[in-house]
């Protein structure tokens, strides 16, 4: 599988800094009962990748210590860690919204049919992964009958009350199937709701458009097909200033399986490690030194971002203002309406 890496990392996206530290994006492992074609970590039935538990641990020691209000759970499919339930409800006893990025098809799978109980027991918000509301987009996407399980399991959470109540959120995820750009996501949550009530009687709260990201497993098929400069240019032609103020990275940290520690999900599959105090200090001297060269700058900041990060550095440091890592592939994040894990910026 050919890789866009070396092609995002010579970037002139601008300079980002942190706010507050708020959200924990943690990345359980990569084990996941499907294979989706715009799956950017590349999850599938076969990989053996999957949090410790000693790493949870630190996970929770930082939840208490940091005051960190949302915890956001990513895979692979992160239930199938088998730690998952500890985490989730330890982590609802410190009062933080849980988030569960579920694919729906995994609530079926033998011994997790209980989850769904489990996720109302602890107020879990579900965010659910639907590509579209026709069974043929789906399948393209993430494979025969994944569409007809997901309806089941939508039927499920609405009994249950997911969808319904106020309590019990239930979100639906939409990437494009293609190298293109998410719809409006307001009028495409409006179609989403009229077709999936009328047509399956399925209720939810949100719909989340995503932009697809030009890496891993989508950069792949990108560059096989040889629309990876189309793909970048259309990014580059839809760059919007205004959504800066909101993406994601300003007040998350993404950790992935192993600990180390990121400033988004996309730079931890492109292992692009979060900046450290000190490291920030020595890309500063760069800067004063070179300022006149930006590509040149940024190019010393990526070699900075090499040394890995682990979470256990969270309990020591206040990240507030530092430097964000950056790349190309930061268009993806602010392209047209913007784009993050909780979708749309400026929806």
């Amino acid at each position: 599988m050919r890789d866009t890496s070396p092609l995002l990392l010579n970037t002139d996206f601008p300079p980002l800094k942190r706010t507050a530290l708020t959200t924990l994006q943690v990345n359980l492992g990569y084990l996941c009962n499907l294979s989706c074609t715009h799956c950017h970590v590349n999850a599938g039935p076969k990989r053996t990748e999957l949090m410790d538990l000693a790493t949870i641990e630190l996970v929770l020691a930082v939840l208490r210590q940091k005051n960190i209000t949302v915890l956001d759970l990513t895979g692979g499919a992160p239930e199938m860690n088998p730690h998952f339930r500890y985490l989730v409800a330890e982590a609802s006893k410190l009062g933080v919204e849980v988030i569960d990025r579920c694919n729906l098809t995994i609530l079926l799978e033998p011994g997790y049919e209980d989850l769904v109980q489990f996720f109302a027991d602890h107020k879990v918000t579900v965010v659910a992964s639907l590509p579209c509301y026709s069974e043929k987009n789906v399948s393209e996407q993430r494979g025969k009958g994944v569409f007809e399980l997901s309806i089941d399991v939508l039927k499920i959470l609405n009994d249950k009350g997911y969808g319904i109540e106020s309590s019990l959120p239930l979100h639906l995820v939409y990437n494009p199937n293609g190298a293109f750009l998410p719809p409006d996501q307001h009028q495409l949550e409006q179609e989403y709701k009229l077709r999936l009530s009328t047509d399956f009687g399925v209720e939810f709260n949100q719909l989340y458009t995503i932009t697809n990201m030009p890496i891993s497993r989508f950069g792949a098929v990108l560059l096989a097909k040889g629309e990876y400069d189309q793909y970048m240019n259309l990014l580059k032609d839809n760059f919007s200033p205004s959504n800066l103020e909101t993406l994601m990275c300003l007040n998350t940290v993404s950790v992935d399986w192993q600990g180390n520690i990121y400033d988004c999900d996309f730079n931890q599959m492109l292992e692009i490690s979060l900046v450290s105090l000190r490291d920030e200090k020595e890309w500063s001297g760069v800067i004063a030194s070179d300022s006149s060269d930006f590509s040149q700058t940024q190019n010393s900041f990526n070699d900075v971002t090499k040394m890995k990060r682990h979470i256990r550095e969270l309990l020591a440091e206040d990240m507030f203002g530092q430097s964000i890592a950056i790349g190309d592939h930061c268009y993806g994040c602010t392209a047209g309406q913007g784009s993050s894990c909780g979708g749309a910026l400026n929806a």
